[in-house]
């Protein structure tokens, strides 16, 4: 079985592209889906204990978790060292599982795939890719978002250009979705015509 990585900066896209190859039958893990599920569950505990007050009606605060992670960004590593193993736990069950379905390929969305060295993990590359000034725009319409927030989450990642030079196939999100869609359906035959037979 083929592993397909998936990732791409802030407000690129990359949730709505996870989502078309889902469309095209292909399973995919989303490593920010996973986290979310592990706020309502097993990271409750040990995020709490390393972070006091993020916990609220049972599940972990986001908000209040990213405004101690403003206060004090030296902490992130903390955070991610306690996520993490978990994360990783939920990726190897998603992979077994579809292993043992003879599924041709899967992909992980991974947002950090370059960041945390997850590309060794992987057999072939996707970047989802837009213009400078559309991913700002994009970004500044959520809720939450602020100038701070936006530098600080561009800090941690890989710029742009670099992952599109070490990508294998680039989904560029600039134009419409019917585009979007075109281009993912074109990795989708690509990978199903090829990518098994030199993986």
């Amino acid at each position: 079985m083929m592993i397909v990585g998936l990732t791409g900066s802030i407000a690129m896209g990359k949730s709505t592209t996870a989502q078309m190859f889902r469309e095209f039958g292909v399973p995919v893990n989303d490593a920010d889906e996973v986290v979310h599920a592990l706020y309502r569950d097993e990271a409750v505990a040990p995020v709490e204990a390393a972070f006091p007050g993020t916990v609220k009606d049972g599940a972990i605060d986001r908000a209040e978790l990213s405004r101690q992670l403003l206060a004090t960004p030296e902490r992130l590593r903390e955070l991610e060292s306690i996520v993490h193993p978990l994360v990783r736990q939920k990726e190897r069950e998603f992979l077994d599982r579809n292993a043992a379905d003879n599924v041709p390929f899967v992909v992980l969305d991974i947002p950090l795939l370059f960041e945390t060295g997850a590309e060794a993990r992987v057999d072939r590359v996707v970047v989802v890719s837009c213009a400078p000034d559309l991913q700002r725009e994009r970004a500044m319409k959520r809720p939450g978002m602020t100038e701070e927030k936006f530098a600080m989450i561009l800090a941690r990642q890989v710029p742009d250009s670099q992952k599109r030079e070490r990508a294998d196939y680039i989904v560029d999100t600039s134009h419409s979705f019917d585009n979007t869609r075109q281009q993912v359906r074109a990795v989708v035959d690509d990978l199903t015509k090829n990518g098994a037979l030199d993986a």
